[in-house]
């Protein structure tokens, strides 16, 4: 059965999608640490990040630099945080977080709660400035 990732990846479930390329495809965390909170995953069903192939797994980390530097563009923060989790979804996925504090990467944090509109206008902040790079 596919993931809910994989589900996501080919349009079955909808996503505030930030970016994609042939092999990668991040979209905002609907369960956000922070606003431009972003995942980042490889279209490639993987379980675990570390049992990609290397090609996959090097596309995936310039992906997510990339995806990065995008965020940071648009959603003001000191810096981005890099959490690879990965235990709640069976498919490898990398968190960009904006921070401004290490506290904002805290998982364990009570989740915001955004409007559609909201995620709509951050999705597309973002986009923008992924296609500027």
């Amino acid at each position: 059965m596919a993931s809910v990732f994989s589900k996501i990846v080919k349009g079955d479930i909808p996503s505030y999608k930030v970016a994609e390329t042939d092999s990668c495809y991040a979209f905002l965390d609907i369960n956000p640490l922070k606003e431009g909170h972003t995942l980042v995953i490889p279209k490639k069903e993987v379980d675990y990040l570390f049992d990609l192939d290397e090609q996959t797994y090097v596309e995936l980390q310039l992906f997510a630099r990339k995806v990065a530097r995008a965020v940071r563009a648009a959603v003001p923060c000191k810096r981005v945080g890099v959490a690879v989790l990965g235990m709640e979804v069976p498919h490898a996925h990398i968190h960009l977080v904006p921070l401004d504090s290490e506290g904002d990467m805290d998982f364990r944090k009570t989740k915001l709660s955004l409007s559609g509109e909201r995620f709509e206008a951050l999705a597309a902040s973002i986009a923008v400035e992924y296609a500027k790079l």
